[in-house]
């Protein structure tokens, strides 16, 4: 299950500090017992490839 982050002072310090230097919005989230998958180079790119073809952004998991 995934949920938004709770963030202290400093590190949503950190955080803002770094969205203001490049310019963009980050959005905080935490997992709950799901393992990412270990993707090549390859399988990266297709999912990039999806990911603009779609307008989303995906995890890989580990099924």
């Amino acid at each position: 299950m995934w949920s938004f982050s709770k963030i202290d002072a400093e590190n949503l310090k950190a955080i803002a500090d770094l969205e203001s230097k490049l310019g963009i919005t980050l959005i905080a989230f935490s997992d709950d017992g799901i393992e990412y998958a270990d993707l090549n180079e390859d399988d990266t790119k297709e999912v990039k490839v999806l990911e603009k073809k779609l307008g989303l952004s995906l995890v890989a998991v580990k099924a």
